[in-house]
């Protein structure tokens, strides 16, 4: 193989880039592991939008391991649906926010400003009262930020001490795109204008919900339909990394936007689909949760390459091969790529063994993978270079965990089960611990990365 083939496969291998099912190129490398998912959630979620209710508003919320393949689903989702008619705004929120500090009023405001970006072509009813928000939330900026004037056409709220925000090059052309993003830009990088944002919007988030309905969704769905759209979605990517930690009166992130909020993120007049971060699903608030979404969270969970009895699981096993085979060769069919291991490993055992030790962890077989080309520099490649990758992922991991931690491991490997939020932090969200769903039902394994360790032995 030439060094040109094996930077090409090494670069198809980066394992933090998601598959955008609209690039043909990455289409070629799509795996559908519905099957050995244990259901086509992906079609859960488009159906329940596009199948039972396509003219009412709707909200998903969609989690599962970070790392596990969300994103490339997400975007495969909005292919889909806008194959269907549907115009969707897909975002990844952590571009927008702080996910260590996060309050409603900056996700409701993120959500305004794609919304209105992707629809800059179409014209919307005046926004005047989301204008007044801006107006109002640079006004309590005021005394932080310095050297801005502010002009918002047809309000007179604020001197010229302020500046042109929300003004775009296009002469004296207003922006609500724009706008929300010169704010939400100052106040991502400054927890001093963040807490004064949050605490100008946090008592208005009910009119804040309601003016972006009543300006911005409403008139945006009535716009596109009368152009032969069926509505309009959005997507919330990368919620589900928000932090964990406490908020300052002590109610853990999640817990406070998902639950406490969830009546806020619930209310938008459009369909929308939210990731929310795995632990919410072992918290003691579940139920309420639950309560606050029609829909429980649909899950996606690992890559089955065995069975709860430790058999196997031949199809998840070929379909794993065949993500990484398709890799290296897009441009071939599944047996023909089956004949082309030789060229790629030392023998099929080995590509064998990439697969299981990743446990079904999408990202973290192509991180296995991505450090093994490197490591080798040359193909085939070989099984012995493999191990020693195993080895050294394998000592980072256990570095870190104790001997009451190795002790729980055990007794997930016997029982199968984790519960808890402690269970959560510790196990999974570390992720030693990976979940997956046969016959509808959840069930849990160690990493096996972990399972090899001399600890784990009896």
């Amino acid at each position: 193989m030439t060094i040109e083939f094996i930077r090409h496969f090494y670069r198809a291998t980066d394992p933090g880039k998601p598959l955008f099912a609209q690039d043909p190129e990455d289409q070629k490398l799509y795996i559908d592991f519905s099957e050995v998912r244990g259901g086509q959630i992906i079609e859960e979620l488009k159906d329940n939008i596009s199948f039972f209710s396509p003219d009412s508003p709707t909200c998903s919320l969609f989690t599962g391991h970070i790392g596990c393949g969300k994103s490339t689903e997400l975007l495969r989702l909005k292919l889909e649906l806008e194959q269907e008619g549907f115009h969707l705004v897909y975002f990844e929120s952590s571009e927008d926010l702080e996910m260590a500090d996060v309050d409603i009023g900056e996700v409701l405001l993120a959500i305004a400003r794609q919304v209105s970006q992707s629809l800059q072509d179409i014209s919307l009813v005046e926004p005047r009262r989301l204008k007044e928000f801006l107006a109002g939330a640079l006004e309590v900026l005021n005394s932080e930020v310095t050297g801005i004037k502010l002009k918002i056409p047809g309000l007179k709220l604020l001197g010229d001490s302020l500046g042109d925000v929300g003004m775009t090059s296009d002469k004296d052309k207003f922006s609500l795109y724009f706008g929300i993003g010169e704010i939400t830009t100052r106040t991502k990088s400054d927890a001093r204008l963040r807490e004064r944002l949050n605490r100008y919007l946090g008592p208005q988030k009910n009119q804040l919900v309601d003016a972006i309905n009543q300006e911005l969704l409403e008139p945006a769905i009535a716009s596109l339909k009368a152009i032969g759209k069926n509505g309009l979605v959005v997507i919330v990517d990368n919620l589900d990394r928000l932090d964990s930690r406490p908020k300052d009166w002590g109610r853990p992130q999640p817990e406070y936007l998902f639950v406490d909020q969830g009546d806020c993120l619930n209310r938008l007049n459009c369909h929308v689909v939210y990731t929310m971060p795995l632990g919410l699903k072992f918290s003691k608030e579940y139920g309420n949760l639950t309560q606050r979404f029609t829909d429980e969270p649909k899950v996606l969970p690992m890559v089955s390459v065995k069975h709860p009895d430790g058999a196997i699981s031949e199809r998840g096993m070929q379909q794993l091969r065949q993500m990484i085979l398709v890799r290296a060769f897009p441009n071939l069919n599944e047996s023909e790529r089956l004949e082309k291991i030789p060229e790629l490993f030392e023998n099929a055992e080995t590509l064998d063994r990439l697969c299981a030790i990743s446990g079904g962890h999408v990202r973290d077989i192509l991180s296995i993978l991505n450090a093994w080309i490197r490591k080798n520099k040359q193909l085939p490649l070989l099984r012995e270079t493999l191990e020693a990758v195993i080895r050294s992922r394998r000592n980072e991991m256990a570095m870190v965990i104790s001997d009451s931690d190795w002790e729980l491991l055990r007794q997930v490997r016997q029982r199968k089960k984790v519960s808890g939020i402690d269970g959560y932090e510790k196990l999974i969200n570390s992720r030693l611990v990976f979940e997956y769903r046969q016959n509808q039902e959840s069930w849990f394994d160690i990493n096996p990365l972990l399972a090899e360790a001399k600890e784990m032995q009896d």
